[in-house]
């Protein structure tokens, strides 16, 4: 008889062991990169422990002889200045120097303004049309391809909605104009007949000396002024919508080679935090320009609904009027629905006018209670005093435009503060020693940040 017969294996059983040893390789890999980060954290740790032990019994108890004082030229040497006023110094050059360069940068951004507010409205309108572009590159669309539809169905909507707010309020126009005629003569009526019991000489002669003061205010040389003004201005408007345009349509189709130029330009030690910083802002410029879409839409439908309710005209024209203005937030739809609240004063009388300011109030307390809460995440998250105050800065630097910018750039900029607070942050403390006791650390967690999505893992 002969020996034993061996079964040679078939192809799935030899597949079957690569695939296992493959396996066993990777997860032997991952243990020994684990176990390589653990030992780096323990010697960092051990690091950490000793150079606070180190700056402990360095510290020289309360009522300590004061070190002798250095020799030197100065009559006042440093040790003679008090810890604190010494360090309250240093705070305050520091501060000095932050506030001046700041004060430098806003003045130079303020002499070119007319490139620079319409490239950063450009980023904003980007960060808007971004989804589309990586929507197309999912599909193999050439992302120059998607960023030209993206601008052209953008202005093409624009142009559309202009035209059909505009048909409205012409048609709309007549009525309003005829009732704001007699309210006019409702008032007048009011002047003769009501407590002021004024003639009709006294109401004739009130009206000639405003038509008079409205004439000489408005001399020759200050109409030419006006003028050239105004064409400056348009001039202006439409060099700044140009930039826009292409200002656009290049972030959308060339934005990552940009951003990386940009980079480069950095000492190479600071690019890798630069670029993470970048790519929080960008993730976090993206958000909060949808979430204000979005609520955007919400303050313009709801106060639309309102109008058609109250049967108060021109409802396109003040939905849209809402709708831009909803992009400053806190005030922006408050004050475009008080034109809403104008004209139903002027159409239906007082009484609709109050209706229309309650459905207004309504609508702004339920986006500012439920929709933002809801659609704003952490790193879009803005203190609504740091919203105001960002306003108010937006709107004395750059005016509306302004406005518009600053609180999306607020929140970039709060979530680039936000990352590096977290690249930065120390390791937690053990058991065993009492650094977070000293330190009055928060004992929360503070997770590792993905500087690509923007979230915590």
């Amino acid at each position: 008889m002969g020996g034993p017969v061996t079964k040679e294996p078939d192809d799935g059983e030899v597949g079957e062991l690569r695939r296992r040893l493959a396996a066993l390789l990777a997860r032997r890999s991952r243990d020994e990169e684990r176990q390589h980060e653990e030992a780096l954290r323990r010697d960092l740790r051990a690091q950490l422990t000793a150079q606070w032990a180190a700056a402990r019994a360095e510290r020289r108890p309360v009522g300590a002889a004061p070190l002798p004082i250095a020799a030197g030229e100065s009559n006042l040497a440093r040790a003679e200045v008090p810890w604190g006023l010494d360090l309250a110094a240093a705070w305050a050059w520091r501060f000095l120097v932050i506030v001046a360069a700041t004060v430098v940068l806003v003045y130079a951004f303020w002499q070119v303004r007319v490139v620079t507010l319409p490239l950063l409205i450009a980023l904003l309108v980007a960060s808007l049309g971004h989804p589309v572009v990586r929507w197309g590159r999912r599909i193999k669309v050439p992302a120059s391809l998607s960023a030209i539809a993206v601008v052209v169905g953008g202005l093409g909507f624009i142009a559309l909605l202009i035209t059909f707010v505009s048909q409205q309020v012409i048609d709309g126009m007549t009525d309003l104009a005829d009732k704001v005629v007699a309210g006019l003569g409702e008032v007048r009526t009011w002047l003769k007949d009501g407590p002021l019991n004024a003639s009709d000489s006294q109401i004739d002669g009130y009206i000639k000396q405003a038509q008079q003061y409205l004439t000489e205010s408005g001399d020759s040389q200050q109409l030419v002024r006006q003028v050239t003004e105004v064409g400056t201005t348009l001039t202006h408007i439409a060099a700044g919508f140009f930039i826009v345009l292409f200002a656009s349509f290049f972030f959308l189709a060339d934005g990552a080679r940009i951003w990386s130029w940009c980079v480069r330009l950095a000492p190479k030690g600071a690019r890798e935090q630069i670029d993470s910083s970048g790519r929080v802002a960008w993730v976090s410029l993206t958000q909060f320009m949808r979430a204000t879409v979005i609520v955007a839409l919400a303050d313009a439908i709801g106060i639309m609904i309102v109008a058609l309710v109250l049967d108060v005209p021109l409802v396109a024209a003040i939905g849209v009027l809402v709708f831009i203005g909803a992009f400053v937030p806190m005030i922006g739809a408050t004050i475009a629905g008080s034109v809403a609240v104008l004209v139903a004063l002027v159409d239906q009388g007082p009484l609709v006018a109050l209706l229309m300011l309650g459905g207004v109030i309504l609508v702004q307390q339920i986006e500012g209670h439920i929709l933002q809460p809801f659609l704003m995440g952490r790193f879009v998250s803005v203190h609504p005093l740091g919203v105001i105050v960002a306003i108010g800065i937006g709107v004395l630097v750059a005016g509306i435009a302004g406005a518009l910018i600053a609180v999306p750039l607020a929140a970039a900029v709060n979530a680039v503060v936000l990352h590096l607070a977290d690249e930065t942050a120390p390791p937690p403390p053990t058991g065993d020693d009492d650094m977070g006791e000293e330190l009055g650390e928060d004992p929360g967690i503070v997770g590792d940040f993905d500087a690509v999505g923007g979230r915590p893992e």
